[in-house]
């Protein structure tokens, strides 16, 4: 039987209700005991290391799981991070690329009713999980919940109140959990060796959604107090050249400070491609500008904020971004 640490921040999962609404009040223990179940699965530890709303989740605490999940690495054969939904995705995306190549299952879970409703769909996802995080097949960041396993940077919370809340995007799930049971779809070959752990980020990225008439001169203020911008763009993106060529100017501004900006899509599906369209074209061209293609804006944000501690050097934080880590780009031939 294996041993799993469970590792609580809170969320829906632990949340009780108060006079100002729901808010997490469970410990790890407290959850772990409405799935008595779970015992004759594995052996479990629970360590409560926050107890927020995932509201207030931010690079600080993705550090402080990375480096609970590092002190205690040799000591398990899994994880099981319980966490609120709706920066689930987010934290998945970051924890992906500050543990690289991990062969053990780290695995993130949660739920949209809280473990002591009725109607919860907490106690599945919970024992799902933990059947992920002790299967040998299975490996590095994962996220699990309504019988899906999710690779890590490619997660999004597509739904608010459904108990199917997540979507792999543009990329088939690693696996299904049906009747306690997991059926592969994807098996890759398990890392060998150390995992790689990292334990900086820089949290000074921008995400910037596009609208009809924006004035480019958002895009000199936001210079002046970030590293990184993410343009989330129309259809396969570009920048609006309107009668003037003020937009791309500004972006001139980002690349003589020499700081990236990655232009991304707002539509949900099949990625950004810059060389369809002369709006595209013309910003590809710039430099310092690189764009996320298949990547989710989840996975451009943290994997901007893991290589900006890294280097400053536009050549290098090209290099890096257009490195495939965990199926986070995808090249289509």
């Amino acid at each position: 039987m294996k041993t799993i640490l469970m590792i609580a921040t809170g969320g829906t999962i632990a949340s009780q209700p108060t006079c100002d609404g729901l808010a997490p009040q469970l410990s790890g223990a407290d959850i772990l005991r409405c799935v008595p179940a779970l015992s004759n699965l594995c052996r479990i530890d629970a360590l409560q290391l926050m107890n927020i709303d995932s509201t207030n989740m931010s690079p600080d605490c993705w550090l402080a799981i990375a480096a609970c999940i590092r002190g205690h690495y040799d000591r398990y054969d899994g994880f099981v991070v319980t966490h609120g939904t709706d920066t689930m995705a987010y934290t998945a995306a970051a924890l992906s690329y500050l543990i690289q190549d991990s062969a053990k299952p780290i695995v993130l879970t949660g739920a949209q009713k809280s473990i002591y409703s009725e109607d919860t769909d907490a106690r599945r996802n919970l024992f799902d999980a933990f059947l992920a995080a002790q299967d040998d097949a299975l490996f590095g960041v994962l996220l699990v919940f309504d019988g899906r396993v999710i690779a890590g940077t490619r997660a999004r919370k597509t739904r608010t109140k459904s108990m199917n809340a997540f979507s792999s995007i543009d990329y088939p799930d690693i696996a299904l959990l049906r009747e306690g049971r997991i059926l592969h779809y994807i098996r890759g070959e398990k890392p060998a060796g150390a995992p790689r752990f990292f334990d900086r980020l820089d949290p000074q990225v921008f995400v910037l959604r596009l609208i009809p008439g924006m004035n480019p001169d958002v895009l000199l203020l936001l210079l002046e107090r970030y590293d990184a911008l993410v343009i989330e763009s129309f259809g396969v993106g570009g920048l609006p050249c309107y009668e003037q060529e003020d937009f791309l100017a500004a972006v001139r501004a980002w690349s003589d400070a020499g700081k990236p900006i990655v232009i991304t899509t707002q539509v949900p599906h099949e990625g950004s491609d810059l060389t369809v369209y002369q709006v595209g074209a013309r910003a590809a061209g710039l430099p310092g500008v690189l764009q996320a293609q298949t990547m989710t804006v989840e996975a451009v944000v943290a994997k901007l904020m893991w290589i900006l501690p890294q280097t400053r050097d536009p050549a290098a934080i090209a290099a890096l971004f257009e490195m495939p880590i965990a199926h986070d780009l995808l090249r289509f031939e």
